[in-house]
């Protein structure tokens, strides 16, 4: 029998299963782009690229609407972030494609494959991250200007 430490420490089922339905459509996604936009051997992969920078912006704008202001959630963030966008970005084919870059000996690409899109990554998620952080900032203000204040008499049904 297990301990009440180590049942705490289990993930419930529910949470397991959104992960999993959130990855058996990510998967997928990605696999079509990659069918509907084949990169030419030998050259820098686009659709690969293209599928982690808009991941990474992504996750990160809806991390910061799940964490700061969409109301707490079990499931949300286990199916798109971990399951959905763990499946649908992926840094194994970016080194894979790297890998075969190298093999052919595509220098340039290959180079360009890591540096372009370990910067553009980076920049895709900085950017996802301050547009959640201005919406919710946005949100704060406005709500706490719809908020009437004891120095506003008329608010509070006084008279000036």
């Amino acid at each position: 029998m297990k301990s009440n430490a180590e049942q705490s420490r289990r993930t419930p089922r529910g949470v397991v299963a959104a992960v999993a339905a959130g990855g058996a459509l990510g998967g997928p996604t990605r696999y079509g782009l990659g069918l509907a936009f084949p990169t030419a051997p030998h050259t820098f992969p686009a659709t690969t690229f293209v599928i982690n920078v808009t991941g990474s912006f992504v996750l990160a704008l809806l991390l910061v609407f799940i964490l700061d202001i969409w109301p707490p959630t079990t499931y949300v963030r286990p199916f798109f972030c971990v399951g959905f966008l763990g499946a649908y970005t992926t840094f194994s084919t970016w080194m894979v494609d790297t890998d075969r870059l190298i093999a052919a000996g595509a220098w340039g690409p290959a180079v360009a494959n890591i540096l372009i899109s370990l910067a553009a990554g980076v920049a895709a998620t900085s950017l996802g991250l301050s547009l959640g952080r201005g919406v919710a900032a946005h949100r704060t203000r406005r709500r706490s200007a719809d908020v009437p204040t004891a120095a506003e008499p008329e608010a509070i049904g006084g008279r000036r």
